[in-house]
């Protein structure tokens, strides 16, 4: 069974640092891009970062400087690096990866969420 495995969120104080992982397990061919959102009660989900295979990144301009995705190929693991936490980062944070598990068929997976709160 194909899934991907959350792990890294918690409570940091204003102006602190969290590492965001999430792994891709199962039988898988391979991984194309990777990607974290957030979504906020009554909010749509927010894309926040985005890898390609290739190593191309994005960011949304509300963390420009601020967050840092990453990925490990070998491992199928993303990584979101988010230092000068602010409280209007509090939300859950889910991650997104386009995997090929059927030979030519490539779809897009989640994560279960991980809960990240900011606050003194």
């Amino acid at each position: 069974q194909v899934q991907l495995v959350e792990s890294g969120g918690g409570l940091v104080q204003p102006g602190g640092s969290l590492r965001l992982s999430c792994a891709a397990s199962g039988s898988i061919f391979r991984v194309y891009g990777m990607r974290w959102y957030r979504q906020a009660p009554g909010k749509q989900r927010e894309l926040v970062a985005g890898i390609s295979s290739g190593g191309s990144t994005a960011y949304a301009d509300s963390v420009k400087g601020r967050f840092t995705i990453s990925r490990d190929t070998a491992k199928n693991t993303v990584y979101l690096q988010m230092n000068s936490l602010k409280p209007e980062d509090t939300t859950v944070y889910y991650c997104s990866a386009d995997l090929e598990v059927v030979r030519g068929r490539v779809h897009s997976y989640w994560g279960q969420g991980t809960q990240v709160t900011v606050s003194s």
